[in-house]
């Protein structure tokens, strides 16, 4: 089989980079492990993801925003910070101008949906299911990748898409830092009694942090992350003790909070790919940066690495050229990477500043909210790289 690029993962980062490059008329394979019907209609994870302006402009270049159901949609009109049990609160507001919300929230699975739904109307594009990569050999005279069906793939472009512990990464050769934080994200949906009022919570609690992130008025996005031996304990409470303990957390601003549905446990291991790029290969999405959520910049990251590198391809694809020399993957490397570090070092010091509960971090803790309140220009740059303006 002879294709010009090879996408490896069709999670969110491989397909929109497919989608990406359905004008250039590039043969386009996408080798997916999950089978075709679990990508069609793929199940309920619990993980509701908050997208940028960046990322909602992508997506709508891509035609998937138009995809999403749009009572399925939920504006951040507020954010607010909460550090221990004290009443001072780091604020966020963008109640103001065309682009008042600093944010949205949309299900992860219906993302999926949307962007195969997309892909699926690609006639340039394949998609290969219940098949995985066995290996990958990539050099400046080609690339190569052995498919688990016992095919072989000749492509001049290899592109890593298989999740933050990507194998394909590893077989080519790229290391990787990896930072397991020792804690657990549970996610879930909770109703409430109280308007949410469109405002996002994130609470530092010591040993846990608690995020309420707003869907429709009367119910939340919760993210409880802890500690990794005090998971098994918020999985299996009971439900009416879990309920009781999520409002005490939030201290009752909700009124009475009501599981509704399942509750899923994420490990939380941040990877920072020591290299983008190889000969003839590239990793995007989480195979080259996986965040912790906290910052909730993970999928927005991956989807601006993708959209960097499809407009590369595009535009040396359109003059002629090759769509994989160097000189085009070390721009793409150079240009995500800039985007990257900061968020990702940023991130990193954000959950350990806030996570560890000695008594000189606590007093930092709140200097950095009151700050933040302080200085309204240092305010406005964070809400400006939170949301992905430039207001």
């Amino acid at each position: 089989m002879k294709k010009d690029i090879v996408i490896v993962g069709a999670g969110p980062a491989g397909l929109s980079f497919a989608s990406s490059l359905e004008s250039t008329g590039l043969r386009v394979l996408v080798v997916e492990k999950c089978s075709s019907a679990t990508l069609a209609d793929p199940p309920v994870d619990g993980r509701d993801i908050a997208l940028t302006h960046l990322s909602r402009k992508i997506l709508s270049e891509l035609g998937v925003w138009d995809r999403l159901p749009g009572d399925e949609i939920f504006p951040i009109r507020k954010a607010r910070v909460v550090d221990g049990k004290s009443p001072y609160l780091l604020q966020f507001d963008r109640d103001k101008g065309p682009e008042q919300d600093l944010g949205f929230l949309v299900s992860n699975h219906l993302l999926r949906k949307a962007l195969h739904e997309r892909v699926s109307g690609c006639e340039n594009i394949q998609l290969l299911t219940g098949t995985t990569a066995k290996s990958v050999v990539a050099g400046r005279d080609g690339a190569q990748v052995n498919l688990s069906n016992e095919e072989m793939v000749n492509a001049s472009l290899i592109v890593a898409a298989d999740s933050r512990f990507s194998e394909i990464r590893r077989n080519t050769g790229i290391p990787a830092s990896m930072h397991d934080f020792g804690r657990v994200a549970i996610v879930c949906r909770m109703k409430h009694r109280q308007s949410n009022q469109a405002t996002a919570w994130e609470c530092f609690h010591y040993g846990q942090t608690l995020a309420v992130l707003p869907l429709s008025e009367y119910e939340s996005s919760i993210v409880i992350t802890v500690p990794t031996d005090r998971a098994d304990h918020f999985m299996t409470q009971p439900v009416s003790a879990f309920n009781q303990d999520v409002e005490q957390q939030f201290g009752g601003k909700l009124g009475a909070m009501d599981l509704n549905g399942e509750r899923f446990a994420y490990p939380l291991v941040a990877v920072w790919a020591n290299r983008f790029v190889g000969p003839r290969f590239a990793v995007i999405g989480d195979a080259a940066v996986g965040m912790h959520p906290v910052t909730a910049h993970g999928f927005n990251l991956g989807l601006r690495g993708q959209h960097t590198l499809a407009g590369l391809v595009r535009s040396a694809a359109g003059a002629g050229r090759d769509i994989s020399s160097d000189s085009l993957l070390k721009r793409y490397e150079s240009t995500h990477r800039r985007a990257a570090r900061p968020i990702y070092l940023g991130t990193n010091a954000i959950v350990k500043l806030f996570t560890n509960d000695l008594p000189l971090h606590r007093l930092a803790r709140k200097v950095v909210l009151h700050l933040g309140n302080a200085f309204p220009p240092i305010r406005q740059v964070i809400t400006n790289q939170l949301t992905e303006t430039t207001r």
